[in-house]
């Protein structure tokens, strides 16, 4: 199952109309955009999708929408709180929806112990939908020990884990303690080679909006074993790992894609709007990189990058 979700899954912006509400239109062409452009499947519903602002049935929606809009692609929702009874409801809604996959945070701001967390991951996993834990301890204030992941490794529905702790070593250590099947995505889009280069599977993406066939064909030639193609793949994103994160995401992504055509919307209080100095940069940037970016909403196939 978990290599079934794919290497590449993008973080899906969640795109708003003129008045602020959610444009569910634009959320299934803009799917269906991202797997044109290279992604495996998206996610909905997680930080990159604005989840702390959006209410219980637009995120419903949201979910059913891009699930019809990729009937063969993967479709991971993020259902994580600091709630397990909250987690674990949401988990079972998504997996009554037709999610391949719930993404779920560490709890925030209460920072349980490691074994609150082994327990609150075992009760959401008891659902039956495959889990991915989601370890980002800049946003949550809680590093999932490497200890731990292994434990959960072992639950039957937890088939892998998304690192966002910036941590190779620790990333090492999961792959070569985990069992056959139980996979590492990287958090970080900088991380990515680095973190294959260790063993970790492939990414959940935030610049894949903007650059999805130059992701694609990065972790493509990694996987195929053309290290030196790879790497100069990736020394040509690293000003798009950078310029994409100069403030809170979604706030640059949802910028960028405004810079390509993409109207998404701005972002919801209390994210707001990239300031002009910033925009201008961005769009800078954006221009300087050349065939590495675009992105159409009508579908297509996915464009060739050159490696260097």
């Amino acid at each position: 199952m978990p290599a079934s979700l794919g290497r590449l899954l993008t973080a899906m912006v969640t795109p708003f109309d003129a008045a602020g509400a959610v444009d569910l239109d634009l959320a299934a062409r803009l799917a269906r955009a991202l797997v044109a452009s290279g992604s495996d499947g998206v996610v909905v519903n997680g930080t990159t999708g604005e989840s702390p602002t959006l209410t219980h049935a637009e995120r419903l929606d949201l979910l059913r929408t891009v699930r019809r809009a990729l009937p063969d692609h993967a479709v991971v929702m993020g259902t994580g709180s600091n709630s397990t009874a909250a987690t674990v409801l949401a988990t079972r809604e998504a997996k009554d929806e037709g999610a391949d996959a719930a993404l779920v945070v560490t709890p925030y701001y209460n920072k349980p112990p490691q074994e609150g967390l082994i327990a609150h991951y075992r009760a959401v996993a008891d659902v039956g939908l495959p889990v991915i834990v989601y370890n980002i301890p800049g946003r949550t204030g809680v590093n999932l020990s490497v200890e731990t992941t292994l434990a959960l490794a072992r639950h039957p529905h937890i088939c892998g884990t998304k690192e966002a702790a910036g941590d190779a070593d620790q990333v090492a250590r999961i792959v070569a303690g985990a069992p056959a099947g139980f996979l590492v995505w990287s958090g970080d889009d900088g991380l990515t080679l680095p973190f294959m280069s260790v063993g970790a599977y492939g990414v959940v993406s935030v610049v894949s909006h903007v650059c999805g066939a130059a992701m694609r064909r990065m972790i493509d030639v990694h996987a195929a074993g053309d290290l030196a193609g790879a790497a100069a793949l990736h020394g040509r994103l690293l000003p798009l790992f950078r310029g994409l994160f100069v403030t809170s995401n979604p706030i640059p992504v949802k910028a960028a894609l405004e810079h390509l055509g993409v109207e998404v919307g701005t972002v919801r209080l209390p994210l707001v709007p990239l300031d002009a100095d910033r925009r201008a940069a961005l769009g800078a940037l954006l221009d300087s990189c050349g065939d590495l970016v675009g992105l159409s909403i009508a579908q297509g196939t996915r464009p060739a990058v050159r490696t260097a």
